[in-house]
């Protein structure tokens, strides 16, 4: 509710702005939305997203203390099975909005169908410590399972960087992080899921029970059934992450050390960040109770530079090492201050020194608000100069596929996650080719050199994105889907396995109800 409020503040707040821009002009109002965000993002986003976040983070720790959640979360989910029952024989998706998920894109089915409200599905129903479990509803973020385990010394054996990423995105979708290279994506964490199929009816599904349908529902975007709980495998968790930075100046060095790294388990965190063909950090961790007073890097104080920026100063250092202890909640969630890099370009001047001492504390806005105050004009702007794309390609197949990215593409800095994809009793949407190998996440969120002004505005996104698709489908890759794919239906179904999807979607009736994920990510079904 509170959330509704606040959009609806932000609206009321720039409605004096919109009229005055548009006595002044049109074209003046769509260079503020688009060149200079900041003007609108500085003083009216980021104070409501604080409020927001505090408002949050006290109503979690409260009703979780209060231990109220597994109740209600019964009466939640009954009432979403009855709504599905009584409208049976609609089709339907979620009813969350748009602007509320972390994609830049939203699907066009959600202006046709019936939707199914799951929006008070925010809680931490449970930890069992013996068992190492905790139980969640789909609406928890990172941010705040980070906020209740840690304290109790526990934590997500996978836990992804941004604090707004959602159990439930993580699961239907995409999720990784440094220590996927020991334990896989987050749905490999995934112990059980409870599922609310076509007809109403509640299941729970583990690789014990209903597998098929257990390995079936990652990545699977809702066109299974609709998630209503998750137990999550956690791990022990300590003070600090003790992480080692080694900068780089030559791609095969940088390779041999990334491979080396990414198969030794005795690292917790594995990930590496380029900054050109040749110029790179990589980072690797353990967990530890005990740290050097002096080496000691409190990254989530606001006054500190963003984290990619200081990651980049180690390249200064020439070939030696460093070594800085980071407390755990921060390093989790390291890059959730400048969203990667993607502050860079909302707020150029966000990690000078004199904003970050004075409105640091403000920072990061919240993704939905930011997606609010999104003119067509810059959502045009992003479809066809900004790449947001995780690729998912054989460690084996990493030379290739960067340079490739240099080539077709050219963005740095990029984001590299290593990656363990288990084989699985039942092969779901995404299978290694033999047996468990390792994978990597090739992350690129930004606006393309070539896509700029000062390189020529010459980006071609259209031929960009086939020929990145087809180049990753012909490494045996897979493509992160919360974007959107420019592939064609024949293609999707070369990348990804649709065997035991399709299989699950007949026997549960699925297609009456559901759109097929293809329907849901394909670039025809956003907008």
């Amino acid at each position: 509710m509170l959330l509704y409020l606040l959009q609806t503040l932000l609206w009321i707040v720039l409605l004096p702005m919109r009229i005055l821009f548009g006595l002044v002009g049109k074209n003046f109002l769509k260079l503020v939305q688009t060149e200079y965000r900041w003007i609108i993002v500085v003083p009216f986003v980021l104070p409501l997203s604080l409020m927001y976040n505090i408002f949050t983070h006290i109503r979690n720790k409260y009703i979780f203390y209060l231990k109220s959640s597994p109740k209600r979360h019964q009466q939640k989910v009954d009432k979403v099975a009855k709504f599905i029952r009584e409208n049976a024989d609609e089709k339907m998706c979620t009813g969350r909005p748009g602007y509320e998920s972390t994609s830049l894109f939203e699907g066009k089915y959600k202006k046709t169908m019936r939707k199914v409200d799951l929006s008070h599905f925010i809680d931490v129903l449970d930890i069992d410590p013996k068992r190492q479990i905790v139980r969640v509803e789909p609406l928890v973020t990172c941010g705040q399972l980070s906020h209740v385990l840690l304290p109790l010394g526990w934590t997500p054996a996978v836990l992804p960087e941004l604090d707004d990423l959602t159990v439930g995105g993580l699961i239907m979708g995409f999720g990784v992080e440094t220590s996927s290279h020991k334990f896989g994506l987050f749905q490999h964490i995934c112990v059980s899921y409870e599922i609310v199929l076509p007809g109403g009816v509640v299941v729970n599904c583990s690789a014990e029970e209903n597998p098929d349908l257990f390995y079936a529902i990652p990545w699977s975007y809702g066109t299974i059934g609709f998630l209503l709980s998750a137990e999550i495998r956690i791990v022990p968790a300590k003070k600090y992450a003790k992480i080692t930075y080694q900068p780089f100046y030559t791609t095969e060095t940088m390779l041999d050390a990334f491979t080396a790294a990414s198969h030794d388990t005795s690292n917790d965190f594995v990930e590496m960040l380029a900054y050109g063909p040749n110029k790179s950090v990589l980072m690797t961790g353990v967990m530890t109770d005990n740290a050097e007073f002096l080496k000691i890097h409190r990254l989530g104080k606001f006054w500190g530079a963003w984290f990619y920026k200081h990651v980049e100063g180690f390249l200064s250092a020439g070939t030696a090492s460093s070594v800085e202890y980071i407390p755990l909640r921060d390093y989790y969630h390291r890059h959730t201050r400048s969203l990667f890099w993607e502050m860079a370009d909302i707020i150029p001047f966000g990690n000078h020194i004199l904003f970050r001492l004075t409105l640091g504390w403000l920072v990061p806005p919240k993704i939905s608000f930011l997606k609010l105050t999104t003119t067509q004009e810059l959502h045009e702007l992003h479809e066809k100069k900004h790449i947001i794309e995780d690729y998912l390609v054989p460690i084996s197949k990493l030379p290739a596929a960067l340079e490739m990215q240099d080539d077709l593409i050219g963005f740095y800095p990029l984001w590299l996650c290593p990656c363990k994809i288990n084989k699985t009793p039942v092969r779901g949407l995404v299978n290694p080719h033999e047996g468990e190998e390792m994978y990597v996440d090739i992350g690129i969120y930004g606006v393309p050199p070539s896509a700029r002004p000062e390189g020529g505005d010459t980006f071609d996104f259209l031929s960009v994105h086939n020929n990145a698709e087809k180049f990753v489908r012909e490494l045996g890759g897979y493509q992160a889907l919360y974007a959107q794919t420019y592939q064609n239906r024949e293609d999707f179904a070369k990348m990804f396995d649709l065997e035991l999807y399709s299989l699950v979607r007949a026997k549960y009736g699925c297609d009456k109800v559901l759109p097929h994920v293809y329907d849901k990510v394909s670039r025809e079904a956003r907008v």
